[in-house]
């Protein structure tokens, strides 16, 4: 394999203030432990990214910056290119940040005490930037046939009819269960939302990262109801391992919604990329694909491994097969454990660190999931701990 891209490299991050490790102790109450919980990956960030900084720290005076016209036309080319969804560079700005931006939009379309469809098992900052900022939960979970998630359209006109929500929320592709939605499923989600006048808030950060590269289909881009009604965020952060740099993009199609949004958005600068987050943005886009096309056959040599491995060797244990991402949605049901037993079977006993599926909602309990974005060893390691923990039951 290309050096450039050796995956199978192991990095020791631990002393760099990597928060998988920084945060260890308070999370899990012990340092210890091999932390495949939080969502960034074990992989050194594509050298053209690194270039890119390097260049912009040489600089005499890190001054106010300007976003050039590289910049936009970097993310309008990429979605064109990438998903073929082409739209114009008034139709782009910037927020610092995906999580960020969920609460810029809370706060600019929505007013307090307004309700908020979320489809758990679900990003859990979804519950808790909504619930921070003043506004109300309503939960459509996913329904789960013991295979596979789907998403209960019924439910979904129930309480828009009964709770009478301001917004929902559409994860594409879904976390943590790794879904890219169908273009038919994301039609009822827009005819529905349409129809009642619902906005739809679509997180894509994870569109770039579905393991067949053309097959995300981003919301808005559905039909002209979609490009109406919905919001789209998205990033280069999970795409290109940059999360630690501050930046993110909404895409919003309709000038109804966006020319009031955009204003809003400049009067605080919230619409002003970083000197870094510009040259980093510019160098993903433009020139990381083949970076990104490797990463993404590794992740998905790794789900196939991890799957596999778990079917022979830990029967027990139920996995949905991700087609986007890097987390594998790993449910632990059939052991009757409980949430407590479960937890401290996998921190004190394997001693591995996983994302908790409770705190997807309540939906996810007696699931985890594991993030397989790190290099074989490390993934085979961790399935081997859990593998001798369950088999001590």
């Amino acid at each position: 394999m290309d050096t450039e891209f050796d995956f199978d490299r192991v990095i020791d991050r631990r002393g760099t203030d990597a928060t998988k490790y920084a945060e260890l102790d308070e999370k899990f109450g012990r340092s210890d432990l091999l932390p495949l919980w939080i969502a960034d990956m074990d992989f050194a960030t594509p050298k053209p990214i690194i270039y890119a900084l390097q260049d912009c720290l040489k600089k005499s005076i890190l001054g106010y910056t300007t976003a050039p016209d590289a910049f936009w036309n970097s993310i309008v080319n990429w979605l064109d290119r990438r998903h073929n969804w082409t739209i114009s560079r008034q139709s782009i700005d910037f927020v610092p940040g995906v999580k960020k931006g969920l609460g810029l939009c809370f706060n600019y379309f929505t007013r307090p005490g307004d309700k908020i469809v979320i489809q758990p098992p679900v990003y859990h900052s979804f519950k808790s930037v909504i619930e921070g900022n003043g506004r109300r939960v309503i939960n459509n979970p996913l329904r789960f046939d013991g295979k596979s998630y789907s998403m209960d359209f019924e439910g979904l006109r129930k309480i828009i009819a009964e709770e009478k929500p301001a917004m929902m929320i559409v994860c594409n592709p879904h976390n943590p269960i790794g879904i890219q939605w169908d273009r038919a499923t994301l039609q009822q989600v827009v005819d529905i939302c349409y129809d009642n006048g619902i906005l739809l808030l679509s997180d894509e950060i994870y569109g770039d990262m579905v393991f067949d590269r053309h097959s995300h289909i981003p919301t808005a881009s559905i039909s002209d109801k979609a490009a109406e009604i919905t919001i789209t965020l998205g990033a280069p952060s999970k795409t290109f391992n940059i999360p630690g740099i501050a930046t993110a993009w909404t895409a919003v199609v309709s000038p109804k919604l966006r020319d009031g949004f955009f204003n809003w958005l400049k009067a605080s600068e919230f619409d002003t990329p970083t000197i870094g987050a510009i040259y980093a943005t510019i160098a993903a886009y433009n020139n990381c694909a083949p970076w990104l096309d490797s990463v993404l056959a590794y992740l998905a040599q790794n789900a196939d491994f991890a799957t596999r491995y778990i079917a022979d060797n830990i029967p027990a244990l139920t996995t949905v097969y991700p087609k986007a991402g890097f987390g594998l949605w790993i449910g632990f049901h059939k052991l009757r454990l409980g949430h407590d037993r479960l937890a401290d079977l996998l921190i004190n006993n394997a001693q591995i660190a996983v994302s908790d599926g409770i705190t997807f909602g309540n939906e996810g309990s007696e699931f985890v999931r594991l993030n397989i974005g790190v290099p074989r060893s490390v993934l085979k390691e961790a399935l081997d701990r859990i593998a001798a923990a369950v088999k001590s039951i």
